[in-house]
């Protein structure tokens, strides 16, 4: 049986939690309670305390009564990581309706698919984004949209170079549209709440796919608590008001949302808001601001230890680093722990494992504990089991097949999507249900999960299947290459064959003995019908909105240099 959540025992993680009934406000509530007047974000420089919070969330509540918003009701979030962001998220938990996240540099016909899709009546956004939402009240269900000018936020001299910096005009103000302080200004004396389940509807996160129609993904109450607790509780830290996270990671995104904001603010933490990342910003604000704790996707740590700002900064002030979101290859794990020991920390980077549809992370590597190329174990309460693809069959530890998890942070289904639903959430002979999550991996004897990389991503060349993200690990250890993306390409022969684009370091020339000495390293470390037939040398990756490496956009690359059409392309997703 390769289904455990705890095979054995490591450091001081209990196999089982309770969890918080009641709505995702009720637990910030709680965690404000004797802490009223320590600060619970600061943004530009302003700083809130957990009072104020509370206050803004109970005021803009009621006025999302006032506007018509009810237990159920859809609300939609359109903004980055602004003050606004998180005093409407806990308002709408407080009054049992759902907060639809959505990315604020979505275009039109993305919102309006995001707005039919939800059936939200009301969003927020930023006034620089307004235009994405011209016309759609008479398109959609949308009926009023808040509008949030952030210069009110910052001071005197920040708010000029934020407008000279912008270059948006001020939104002209339509019928169906309200500045977020005359919003505020709608709340009535409002002490009644909402009775809500812990089993609600809380949030709608949308797959953020890099191919195909996304997906909302509903999320109750239970499943967003959970997660953060759990996250807390695998960490192993005791966290305190003294700490502080780095809300670098967009608040549309789960990680983002349920780790970098919920999960501090549950803490009685602080939160540092961070509403756009750049190198240098996120550079800067770390050496000033001193996060204990900062969590992101690999390429932000990429970016991060070649930044030279942080030349020679002391940073012994970081507790805990946590990676996620995309795979975290060996040798880049290598060189940020060599970082963070060369600049005075002694923490090492965790790496987690999740996706959408179980919010974000359900398993992280033990704090003392690494075993290279695992992604760690199962959070508390968190089964996994591996499956024969295409089945509800176990497979021996150590065979590689679909990675399936059971547990509280499972989500409740696809938004209005039963049949999609019904592909991912199975229930199996054990009488659990089961998220089918299309992630090749393995699990072994004690406990530790192996993700491959995507199902649909894998590679079929001369019957063998060969996994991008393991060449991806061995083309990175490379002293000549910076980063890499794997791609299976059409061959008449093998069906398919491995092509490399690669991102090479400084000064390094694209040459053709460059390639021959990378694919020499290949040779040495990995099974010959897994060496790339092909490289490009390319200045960067794509990527996608979350800071993912976009392989879907070299594959349409060339599927268009081979004037083949997406429906001949035989590697999609």
């Amino acid at each position: 049986m390769s289904c455990a959540p705890w095979l054995k025992h490591y450091g001081n993680v209990p196999s089982t939690l309770r969890y918080p009934e009641g709505s995702i406000f009720d637990v910030l509530e709680k965690a404000a309670d004797g802490h009223e007047e320590e600060c619970a974000y600061e943004f530009m420089g302003r700083k809130v305390t957990y009072s104020k919070l509370i206050s803004d969330i109970v005021t803009a509540s009621s006025s999302l009564r006032q506007m018509g918003i009810g237990k159920g009701d859809r609300v939609m979030i359109c903004l980055p990581n602004v003050p606004q962001a998180v005093t409407m998220f806990y308002a709408i938990s407080r009054i049992g309706a759902v907060a639809v996240m959505v990315h604020p540099l979505s275009s039109k016909n993305e919102i309006e698919f995001y707005i039919n899709n939800s059936g939200c009546r009301i969003a927020i956004t930023l006034d620089r984004f307004c235009k994405a939402f011209e016309g759609l009240q008479s398109t959609t269900s949308l009926k009023k949209l808040v509008v949030v000018d952030i210069s009110k936020d910052l001071g005197p001299l920040m708010r000029a170079a934020y407008r000279l910096r912008s270059k948006v005009p001020k939104a002209e103000m339509e019928p169906h549209m309200v500045a977020w302080k005359d919003m505020m200004s709608m709340a009535k004396e409002d002490a009644a709440r909402t009775k809500v389940s812990s089993k609600d509807v809380a949030v709608t996160l949308y797959t953020g796919g890099t191919t195909g129609t996304p997906k909302g993904v509903l999320i109750s109450n239970l499943s967003f608590n959970a997660t953060a607790l759990q996250t807390y509780t695998m960490g192993e830290y005791e966290i305190t008001k003294e700490d502080s996270m780095l809300g670098v990671l967009p608040m549309f995104h789960g990680f983002g949302l349920c780790i970098g904001m919920h999960m501090t603010l549950m803490l009685s933490a602080k939160l540092i808001l961070v509403p756009v990342f750049s190198p240098e910003a996120y550079s800067k604000l770390i050496k000033r601001k001193r996060p204990t704790f900062i969590a992101g996707v690999p390429t932000m740590f990429e970016l991060m230890i070649r930044n030279k700002r942080l030349k020679g900064a002391d940073l012994s002030f970081l507790r805990g680093v946590f990676a996620g979101g995309d795979t975290l290859t060996v040798d880049l794990k290598r060189r940020v722990e060599k970082f963070l020991r060369d600049h005075g920390s002694s923490s090492t980077i965790r790496e987690g494992y999740g996706l959408t549809e179980s919010v974000t992370a359900s398993c992280l590597t033990p704090k003392n504990e690494y075993r290279p190329g695992s992604i760690g174990i199962p959070f508390p309460d968190t089964f996994y089991k591996v499956v024969a693809v295409g089945t509800t069959d176990e497979v021996p530890y150590g065979t590689d097949g679909e990675i399936c998890i059971s547990g509280p942070s499972v989500m409740i289904g696809y938004n209005n999507e039963p049949d999609e639903t019904a592909n991912v959430l199975k229930i199996h002979d054990d009488g659990r249900t089961w998220l089918h999550t299309g992630d090749a991996g393995m699990m072994d004897p004690e406990g530790f999960i192996y993700f491959r990389q995507r199902i649909k991503r894998m590679i079929i060349s001369s019957g063998y299947n060969i996994y991008p993200s393991q060449i991806e690990n061995v083309l990175d250890s490379h002293p000549f290459v910076q980063s890499s993306c794997v791609i299976g390409v059409p061959d008449e022969i093998r069906i398919q064959s491995v092509k490399a684009f690669i991102v090479l370091r400084g000064d390094v020339r694209e040459d053709a003995s460059t390639k021959q000495k990378i694919t020499e390293h290949c040779k040495e470390n990995m099974a010959k019908y897994a060496v790339p037939s092909s490289i490009e040398f390319i200045e960067e990756l794509p990527k996608t909105r979350v800071g993912k490496v976009a392989y879907t956009e070299l594959e349409k690359l060339e599927t268009s240099r081979k004037g083949l059409s997406p429906q001949e392309q035989i590697t999609s997703e």
